[in-house]
């Protein structure tokens, strides 16, 4: 069974669409989908936006649904000119940049405190899929502090609220995990709440193209 956990119901929807569904429930107040799609059994969350949410989903689709490997996909925001408006790509390492114990320990930004790195790699697919490095954190803003620790000091391409803390939950349970993120907004180029609205459906119908190989490669 493959585990998909995604944030909103619209991002879900592209996956949902072409899903034979057996079983639609609720379960810790979560929407969860079972089924098949493009030749493979899934179990699909939507989670809500966000870490704690993220995590909840993840650890429910593996106690409940014997998930033997997770996807994550949805929108992010580009942090640089080689993250393109409504282009996709496949996460290689993710860290939670809002998560700091830099002053009691002496750890980089992102360091969690039973790793000694602040990014945890991800499986990769082979596709033909650009590999970005991921930012995550419980913020959708404009400010320019996170952008320049984002850029500066972590080196991230793209931002969520949810990718890095589905890799923690997959390393957790020693499960392989994969994460695709279309481009709906880019840092710099106006309000990233304007663009996400204006360009999400789009970015999202990118991805919906490459669905197929996805769960042909998982």
């Amino acid at each position: 069974m493959i585990g998909v956990v995604i944030a909103m119901q619209s991002e879900a929807k592209i996956l949902l669409d072409d899903m034979k569904i057996q079983r639609n429930l609720t379960v810790s107040g979560k929407d969860v989908y079972v089924g098949t799609a493009y030749g493979k059994e899934i179990a699909v969350c939507v989670c809500g936006v966000g870490k704690v949410n993220a995590a909840l989903g993840t650890q429910l689709l593996v106690s409940k649904f014997d998930a033997q490997k997770l996807l994550n996909f949805g929108v992010a925001g580009g942090l640089n000119k080689d993250t393109k408006l409504c282009a996709v790509y496949q996460i290689g390492e993710a860290v939670q940049f809002d998560f700091d114990l830099t002053q009691l320990n002496g750890t980089k930004i992102g360091t969690l405190d039973e790793y000694d790195t602040n990014y945890l790699a991800l499986n990769k697919l082979h596709l033909n899929l650009p590999v970005k490095k991921l930012g995550t954190s419980d913020r959708f803003n404009d400010s320019a502090e996170d952008y320049k620790l984002l850029t500066q000091e972590l080196n991230a391409d793209i931002r969520d609220m949810e990718g890095a803390a589905i890799v923690q939950g997959a390393y957790a349970m020693k499960l392989p995990v994969y994460a695709v993120k279309a481009i709906s907004d880019v840092a710099g180029s106006g309000s990233t709440t304007e663009q996400f609205l204006v360009n999400k459906d789009k970015a999202l119908n990118n991805l919906k193209t490459l669905l197929p190989d996805i769960f042909e490669e998982l």
